[in-house]
């Protein structure tokens, strides 16, 4: 048996460019039909199941789609704000836990998640290192936004500016990083999470400058008129939240007006999710309520639809392709004929002779099927983050 492994063996390696041809297609043919199934599958699961773990939604009229993947996932589109009359009106119903999202600012490209403790309680998100964020300017980092951003507890995360020219004067707001969250292997390890009121402090809702009443600060006091004090351009506007200028924050307008992306309710019961829904059927009612997990499935149905198509699509090429494969090793039959001639000349039993010619397919399609076995848990892998970009590009 040696004999005919070793001459097999020396075909093969010998005809280099034609055994890598028949190898690649091999595993192409095999690896795109089980790579896709695999990576649909898989992102589905993925997908379905941060959906179904959120009974319910609040945000502002418009795409449901665009509500469940920026308050589920943080993407790149952020649905119009809500005010956050929106939140007490769903706490003040009895019926549901209104947890609070702003998602519009980022920190080098990572999300800002404006929330509230209760977020971490419903996400099931244990801090690490450090501790929650409790006041004004405190956040907490997820496993790879630590990595990326290269933070740790004490560090500073600063906001990116959404424009190169801030004609409104928001300046970028540097956070204190008070705790690193375990890796959950979700959308949250790549966030930044904050009080929302700390991203209405970035959206320049709210700034703090140094006390006028004080001493040193009469360089940057325009006129005084008793407890009236006008300053002149020289305050300085903080850029960062401390135990020290803390007090020095204040809040413009009325913050019932102050915008959200979206709340997350949670609902004490079936009973009472399905009367918090019946309660935005209006028309005239400035938001929607979406049961996530019914988006993400409608979505899916589609994605496995057009997963159908392309499957069938995928196997009459790799039938077209075995095909062709099985027309160059009987080709490749007839070239050598002579040199199967002469083997047989020198003695080889022809029954020994199949035997080499089976062994040299059968490494051409082994090899083939252990390189589509790699790719496809390679591709498994990369299941959620394929669905999402399939899904967004749906959106």
């Amino acid at each position: 048996m040696k004999d005919v492994l070793y001459l097999a063996w020396r075909y093969v390696a010998h005809h280099r460019f034609k055994t890598a041809v028949l190898v690649a297609s091999v595993t192409v043919v095999l690896a795109l039909p089980l790579g896709l199934r695999v990576l649909l599958d898989r992102g589905a699961d993925a997908l379905t199941a941060r959906a179904e773990a959120t009974p319910l939604l609040v945000g502002a009229k418009g795409s449901p789609l665009e509500l469940v993947l920026d308050a589920l996932y943080f993407g790149d589109e952020t649905p119009p704000d809500l005010a956050w009359s929106e939140v007490d009106r769903v706490a003040s119903s009895g019926l549901a836990t209104a947890i609070p999202l702003h998602t519009r600012f980022d920190a080098q490209g990572l999300p800002i998640v404006g929330t509230t403790v209760e977020y971490l309680e419903e996400r099931d998100l244990v801090v690490e290192r450090g501790a929650e964020f409790a006041i004004l300017g405190d956040c907490v980092v997820g496993a790879i936004a630590a990595r990326e951003l290269g933070v740790d507890v004490g560090d500073r995360v600063v906001s990116s500016p959404q424009t190169v020219f801030d004609l409104a004067g928001v300046y970028p707001l540097a956070m204190r990083v008070t705790g690193v969250l375990a890796p959950s292997g979700g959308p949250d390890d790549r966030a930044v999470l904050c009080d929302v009121k700390t991203t209405w402090v970035i959206a320049g809702l709210a700034h703090g400058h140094e006390d006028l009443s004080k001493p040193e600060a009469a360089s940057s006091v325009l006129s005084r008129d008793g407890d009236a004090i006008v300053a002149n351009a020289a305050v300085r506007v903080y850029q960062e939240i401390t135990e020290d200028n803390i007090e020095g924050f204040h809040f413009h307008g009325d913050p019932s007006g102050f915008p959200v992306s979206a709340i997350l309710a949670v609902p004490v019961d079936q009973r009472s999710a399905t009367i918090l829904e019946g309660r935005y059927l209006s028309e005239d009612d400035p938001a929607q309520i979406v049961r996530p997990l019914r988006v993400m499935e409608r979505l899916l149905d589609t994605v496995l639809t057009v997963r159908r198509y392309v499957t069938a699509a995928v196997a009459g090429i790799g039938l077209a392709t075995l095909a062709t494969m099985a027309l160059v090793f009987l080709l490749s039959l007839q070239v050598r004929r002579r040199e199967i001639a002469t083997m047989v000349r020198l003695g080889m039993p022809r029954r020994r002779l199949a035997a080499v010619l089976a062994c040299e397919v059968g490494a051409v399609l082994l090899t083939g099927v252990g390189l589509a076995a790699v790719v496809t848990l390679g591709v498994s892998r990369l299941g959620e983050s394929a669905v999402r970009w399939i899904v967004e590009l749906s959106a």
